[in-house]
């Protein structure tokens, strides 16, 4: 072994030409005798480690961990405790040095030495925890993403919202929404516990809130004092006065959504730009579920308003006459279609009550909002109801001119209670006949007949006049009911025989129970197969007066 000094005067070590290859390797790489005094090492060793020369100690010019480990690789022992990491050819011995994470080598130099190989896997290590970080905050977004959108329910999406970012970003959470009536809803986790309140506030008063409730993007957490906050922004779960702060926006579909705040307790460390990045990325999901959830909560709200308007309205008994109606939509997952009816009561007891039963051509929601249309135009003609011709006119006219290209059938009925019986006047528009129940059980059909609107200009109709003695009906219908397919064989058509013979059944009942015989029996015959719209309405005279719902002003239409 020769001994030499490099370009800084250290010394040097080498066996010979053979061994000078090694000693250009970028690692350092160092040679020990089994006694642990340095035999070789090379410029890379002697950077990383300034005390290295030869004849040195190993304890005093490497890591412990090193030093150590070569100990119990190089001096026998009985029995021997070198293992796999120490051991030659054996798993990689890591500890740190310097602020650097090494990875060290032993190897056999074949003079009875140990030469170790010694590897940087700082930058490694640091790429391995960056992509692992990354990963769990990529499934964290995934997961949140689910939990966000698998409710609908605006709150319980700001509640799960708040718990999420409690749980994965910062010790406190608080979700802040839009203000409503001057006051913020504020959401406000800790741990699994959350809290919800109504907050009067200046958003300037939490530096960087105004900001982002307005859309912005956050200020950097560095810039924001803990110390400024005011007392309702500050749980008092936290148990510390917090030590750091981050802002962000709820971005939403075109209008902010609102804010979240996060909070860390004083002992721990500050949000880095990493974490305020990743919690941005939440709040971009977060924000984009409440959006979605306010806005179906609106739909709904809307369509709610809406579908009470074009629902059938209960029908009572008015001015001495029991009336009653059933409505089935073509599907079940419905609750509005193409059929409709409407009874309005005169203005007093000398004017007749107009009950009115039709059928949009078509089915679902489009055929809904034409039935609507038709509801409204024949309450505004209610004051010309005496003349059924006129009426239908003026509705036929109001269609051909509407954007619509449906048509329907109805049929009107002008209801009078008088000495002790009850006068109709029927007039079909083309709609199927009312069916008369006599109390012997004879049906019979009502002399009625017409066109039917919105498809043709002129209306031309003709009226019947019908009395209904106690305890007689008189039961309007569409034809969703007699064409309904059903029965043993599934095809059959429920036919007006099927309909005469169930409704003469019901002779002498109340109006309700003639509707609910009838629906029972239309019902059981379709089964669960496809079917119309379907509805009905009884009119019924009863065998005693009772006080009349219809006694006062005239109620609204859908209340009648």
């Amino acid at each position: 072994m020769t001994v030499s000094e490099d370009e800084s005067g250290r010394p040097r070590a080498t066996r010979g030409a053979a061994g000078t290859s090694w000693l250009r390797s970028p690692h350092p790489a160092v040679v020990a005798d089994r006694e642990g005094g340095v035999v070789e090492f090379n410029d890379a060793a002697a950077d990383l480690f300034p005390g290295m020369g030869v004849g040195t100690w190993l304890d005093g010019v490497v890591p412990g961990w090193l030093a150590d480990a070569h100990r119990r690789l190089a001096v026998p022992q009985d029995p021997p405790t070198a293992t796999a990491s120490t051991r030659p050819g054996g798993a990689p011995l890591r500890g740190s040095h310097d602020g650097r994470l090494l990875r060290a080598h032993p190897t056999e130099s074949g003079h009875g030495d140990v030469a170790w190989w010694l590897v940087d896997d700082s930058d490694l290590t640091a790429a391995e925890d960056a992509l692992r970080t990354e990963q769990e905050r990529t499934a964290l977004l995934a997961e949140a993403s689910t939990q966000l959108l698998s409710s609908l329910n605006p709150d319980r999406c700001l509640e799960k919202a708040a718990l999420l970012a409690a749980a994965h970003l910062g010790d406190a959470a608080l979700v802040i929404s839009p203000p409503v009536r001057n006051r913020y809803p504020v959401v406000t986790a800790i741990g699994e516990l959350f809290e919800r309140s109504q907050v009067a506030m200046d958003p300037a008063s939490v530096p960087g809130l105004a900001e982002a409730l307005q859309g912005f993007p956050p200020v950097p957490a560095r810039w924001i004092d803990p110390a400024e906050l005011p007392e309702w922004a500050v749980p008092e779960g936290l148990g510390e006065p917090p030590g750091s702060v981050a802002v962000t926006p709820l971005p939403g579909h075109g209008v902010p959504a609102g804010a979240l705040i996060l909070l860390r307790r004083g002992g721990q460390r500050a949000f880095d730009a990493s974490e305020e990045l990743f919690a941005r990325l939440f709040a971009a999901r977060a924000g984009a579920a409440l959006s979605a959830a306010r806005l179906y909560a609106e739909q709904a709200r809307v369509t709610r308003a809406l579908i009470a308007e074009l629902l059938p309205p209960q029908l009572h008994h008015v001015r001495g006459v029991d009336f009653a109606g059933g409505y089935r939509t073509s599907q079940d997952t419905e609750r509005i279609g193409g059929d409709f009816y409407d009874v309005h009561p005169g203005t007093d007891a000398g004017h007749e009550t107009l009950a009115v039963l039709g059928d949009v051509c078509g089915k679902g929601l489009d055929a809904a909002v034409l039935t609507g249309r038709i509801r409204s135009t024949l309450q505004a003609l209610l004051p010309l109801a005496d003349d059924h011709q006129n009426v239908l006119s003026l509705l036929n006219g109001a269609l051909l001119n509407s954007r619509h290209t449906r048509f329907a059938t109805l049929v009107l009925a002008s209801v009078r209670r008088a000495d002790g019986r009850v006068r109709l006047r029927l007039t079909s528009a083309g709609h199927p006949r009312p069916l008369i129940l006599r109390t012997t059980g004879h049906v019979e059909e009502a002399d009625t007949g017409g066109t039917l609107v919105g498809a043709l200009p002129e209306v031309p109709c003709r009226s019947a006049t019908v009395h209904l003695a106690p305890g007689e009906t008189c039961l309007l219908y569409t034809d969703g009911i007699t064409e309904a397919r059903g029965g043993p064989l599934g095809s059959s058509m429920f036919g007006e025989g099927r309909l005469r013979a169930s409704l003469a059944d019901c002779a002498g009942l109340p109006a309700e129970a003639v509707v609910e015989r009838v629906q029972m029996i239309a019902g059981n015959w379709v089964g669960h197969g496809p079917h119309d719209d379907m509805a009905v309405v009884a009119i019924t005279a009863p065998h005693t007066p009772r006080p009349s719902a219809g006694s006062g002003p005239a109620p609204d239409r859908n209340t009648a």
